[in-house]
């Protein structure tokens, strides 16, 4: 379940740094995403934090650096994906979870998720304020049902521009 949870925070966390219409600044981005979930990451097995590694490796991003309830990346946000309202990993339907109501304002936005698995039932919500094009906050939110055990969750992202050039940071990619 931990691993499901810490999963999906992460592509939330994730999700905020490209999903708004605002002119978002492509290139070399940090996220640091803090949460109680984040906080229980030290109770995590060594072989189950294998695993979550492998899949943020799938999404094409290495696994955060997590230290005391806080995980701070790196990513790499391309002109086609600083471009985009929606990412388009997020319309993989990842765990069973569909977007729904994408609203923006200048640069506040809201995305609404639904998630119907045999893993994953509740509602999820992205929401967030860009200052300006190298800057932004943001929360999600879940609410709902995880391998049958019942899940509040809060994360709260703050994400800063830190270079045209990504280096050795691959963009994004959806699930395969």
């Amino acid at each position: 379940m931990r691993k499901t949870l810490l999963s999906i925070s992460l592509l939330f966390a994730v999700s905020i740094a490209n999903s708004a219409e605002f002119n978002v600044r492509p290139g070399l981005w940090e996220m640091t995403t803090t949460s109680g979930l984040l906080a229980l990451v030290p109770m995590i097995p060594p072989d189950q934090m294998q695993n979550l590694t492998n899949l943020a490796k799938q999404y094409g991003f290495d696994m955060p650096k997590i230290n005391n309830g806080a995980a701070t990346s790196h990513v790499c946000i391309t002109q086609e994906m600083a471009n985009q309202k929606i990412p388009t990993f997020l319309n993989q339907n990842q765990y069973g979870c569909d977007i729904k109501n994408v609203t923006q304002t200048g640069g506040d936005y809201k995305i609404n998720l639904i998630c119907e698995s045999s893993i994953l039932k509740g509602n999820g919500i992205a929401e967030g304020f860009f200052s300006n094009p190298e800057s932004f906050a943001g929360r999600t939110e879940f609410n709902g049902v995880v391998q049958g055990n019942p899940v509040n969750e809060r994360a709260y992202t703050d994400g800063r521009w830190m270079s045209a050039s990504c280096g050795t940071v691959k963009p994004l990619r959806a699930h395969r």
